[in-house]
């Protein structure tokens, strides 16, 4: 368990949140026109951004497994149904506001006076949420669960691994190679002059 009453923490976190914001700013994914690009299907710096980060995180993850750094995995629950609410709300907030959490909070850093609002509303979600969550959270929040056996024990918290039986390195091995097919589609439909995205 994290303990957040250390300074040390509270340094790192503080340090990772900023290289967080200016990594996001020098992408150009605080920038509105660059999500909206996104969304009109003319700039894909998002879709690389994100390919990115998963690719790279992936790796540093079980990289460090597999150093024996054991950590807990925080592993969310397959419930069907609230995945796909959450993830329609998530969309449409997305394609409203312009940015998603991340950046909405690195573009009010970037000097967007309209993320603002964007904040305000996650705040309000978040609370009306954690209002509800008493009365739906063993109902609604358990539809569509999946269960599986994992080492003689059912749990929800499955991954592509633990079905499967096979090891993480395979699915990280397709994740790369996804990436550097979708990498070269965006090469090919974007041509030589990709779409630039404002200073």
């Amino acid at each position: 368990m994290y303990n957040f009453d250390s300074p040390v923490m509270i340094v790192y976190g503080i340090l990772t949140g900023l290289i967080f914001g200016f990594l996001l700013h020098k992408a150009g994914v605080t920038r509105y026109q660059t999500i909206l690009g996104q969304f009109l299907f003319k700039d894909y710096t998002v879709l690389k951004v994100m390919l990115t980060a998963i690719v790279t995180g992936a790796i540093g993850i079980w990289g460090m497994r597999s150093m024996g750094m054991d950590f807990p995995m925080h592993i969310k629950a397959a419930t069907l149904v609230p995945n796909i609410v959450g993830g329609l709300i998530f969309g449409v907030g997305m394609a409203l506001l312009g940015f998603c959490p991340g950046t909405g909070v690195a573009a009010i850093g970037d000097g967007s006076r309209h993320a603002i609002a964007g904040l305000l509303g996650m705040f309000v979600g978040g609370l009306i949420y954690a209002y509800v969550y008493p009365s739906i959270m063993n109902g609604f929040l358990k539809s569509g669960d999946l269960s599986v056996d994992v080492a003689g024990k059912m749990t929800d918290k499955i991954t592509f691994a633990d079905v499967s039986h096979l090891s993480p390195w395979w699915f990280i091995a397709g994740l790369v190679v996804i990436s550097a097919v979708v990498f070269g589609l965006i090469e090919k439909l974007t041509g030589k002059n990709p779409p630039t995205t404002p200073a």
